[in-house]
């Protein structure tokens, strides 16, 4: 398996970017081809020394990394990749990586 995960920093309003990360940008990354499962964090996101700076983090899994290539690489990837900086006004760090069962 592989995975995408996306850490959403803390935007200039949480409130706006919740709403449109529910209402538009979960339905336009819900129809990347290969997703095999999308969950987000749920309530804050602190880090072991207290807040972490992160609003919100995705993790989409697929088969392969060349499967989030290729799914990235679709109309349907382009169009979710042009969506962030609609809503994502902190930015966004994303990391994709091969995961193994250990």
């Amino acid at each position: 398996m592989a995975e995408i995960v996306v850490l959403y920093k803390t935007p200039k309003d949480t409130d706006a970017f919740d709403k449109y990360y529910a209402e538009t940008h979960i339905p336009l990354a819900k129809k990347l081809p290969g997703l095999k499962k999308y969950a987000v964090s749920k309530g804050p996101v602190a880090s072991p020394a207290g807040p972490s700076g992160i609003h919100l983090v995705a993790i989409l899994t697929f088969d392969s990394v060349a499967d989030i290539q290729a799914a990235f690489a679709s109309p349907e990837g382009k169009a979710t990749g042009a969506d962030v900086p609609k809503f994502a006004s902190g930015g966004a760090d994303m990391l994709i990586f091969d995961t193994k069962d250990v």
